[in-house]
């Protein structure tokens, strides 16, 4: 059993997950579910916004509905935990690695996200080369800046990691109130750090600012031994932590004072203000938003997933190919929302776009969206299943680029 005690200083060949193990690691079969399971609520996320016919913000309680506000909530955890686990991943690569092998591997796989993100991704959002709101920065840009922010971080002791990503997340409000227009000239950067919309002079709409994101990913590096041990005191203190968590959403939500730029108030109906309550500012990410969200991610962590439960079996299998499906669904998600279209009387090319800018009498209703959403699912099992069965067996360089 890998220990858990962290010491301050490594050699240079030591393992930077600081723990000197032989061989590769297993996969740890309740990270694999959790990120699947979070990946099965994100495609529902993104064949709501293709296909429904609901042309608002489900958040917007003067017009949305109790069922399309919880579809949009119950995919409010995806993102935290993508960028948790994309830090822990990083912590337990880590563990066969050198700390400068590490930081190599971080900083080129971040980029390499990048890549993805402003090309074949942002080419799938709008299956046009337009472009009319520019590349679209989401969460693969996210993860790929703070995989390259965590390639510096990880040669400092774990517990400076956990306090820096601690910090990022609980203060980050506090800059609430900078514009870009405070920084002058380096406004842009400042945009990119911690204000969602367009880019002032650059063809990309910045929706995932990344600065709390980089306090995520830290945290769920210094996660990373407490995944690791698989102990029952490991899972435990998972508890503990998702428990605090939410607890401090609750208590946090309540006050009103400091953790989200958007307070709640009471509603017409006791139902809408409990709706009112829940909806946390998620561009950029809050502290409550955050709290909310990655406190039953912690606690989904804590369980166990034995072997031949059918649920987290399938779960673990799309978890193990993420960036396929990601990238394979997006795709699918926008042809379906053509082919439905076209069914519609739309032309094509109304539907070639970024889904903002669809027909304002295009879509479906909420239950055709569950009913899509369950095709694309078992649409895209199989080729999950077989890419990632391709990866695990691959031994060249760039299978862990995939």
């Amino acid at each position: 059993m890998a220990a858990t005690s962290l010491s301050p200083t490594r050699r240079s060949s030591q393992p930077c997950g600081q723990v000197p193990v032989g061989g590769r690691p297993g996969r740890l079969d309740g990270v694999d579910a959790v990120r699947g399971l979070a990946i099965v609520f994100m495609a529902l996320d993104h064949v709501r916004a293709y296909l429904s016919v609901a042309h608002f913000d489900p958040s917007d309680l003067d017009q949305t509905t109790p069922a399309l506000f919880l579809t949009r909530w119950l995919t409010h955890f995806c993102a935290p935990a993508f960028v948790l686990l994309a830090g822990a991943g990083a912590w337990l690569g880590g563990q066969r690695r050198t700390c400068g092998q590490l930081s190599h591997f971080l900083l080129w796989r971040g980029l390499w996200l990048l890549l993805l993100e402003f090309t074949v991704i942002s080419l799938g959002w709008y299956f046009n080369v337009t472009w009319e709101m520019g590349a679209i920065a989401q969460v693969i840009w996210a993860i790929g800046v703070a995989m390259m922010v965590l390639a510096g971080l990880v040669r400092l002791p774990i517990r400076w990691v956990a306090m820096i990503g601690v910090a990022l997340v609980a203060g980050h409000n506090l800059l609430d109130g900078l514009t870009p227009e405070s920084f002058g000239p380096f406004g842009a950067v400042w945009a990119l750090l911690h204000v969602s919309g367009p880019l002032a002079g650059v063809p990309v709409l910045v929706v995932y600012p990344v600065l709390p994101w980089i306090g995520v990913i830290a945290v769920g590096f210094a996660l990373g031994p407490l995944l690791n041990a698989g102990t029952a005191e490991a899972r435990q203190r998972l508890r503990q932590l998702g428990l605090g968590a939410v607890a401090g959403f609750l208590v946090l939500r309540a006050l009103d004072g400091y953790g989200d730029p958007s307070p709640w108030a009471p509603q017409a109906t006791p139902g809408l203000t409990v709706l009112s309550f829940l909806r946390v500012t998620k561009y950029p990410p809050s502290l409550a938003y955050l709290l909310m969200t990655l406190g039953p991610v912690l606690l989904l962590l804590s369980l166990r997933y034995p072997r031949g439960w059918r649920v987290a079996e399938w779960c673990r299998t799309l978890g193990r190919a993420p960036l396929f499906f990601y990238v394979a669904h997006i795709y699918l998600v926008h042809a379906l929302a053509l082919g439905v279209g076209v069914l519609q009387g739309h032309a094509a090319g109304d539907l070639a776009r970024l889904y903002l800018f669809f027909p304002a009498t295009y879509g479906v209703k909420l239950p055709a969206v569950y009913l899509a959403w369950g095709l694309v699912l078992l649409a895209l099992y199989p080729a999950t299943r077989w890419f990632g069965e391709r990866k695990r067996a691959g031994r060249a360089w760039w299978w862990s680029y995939l």
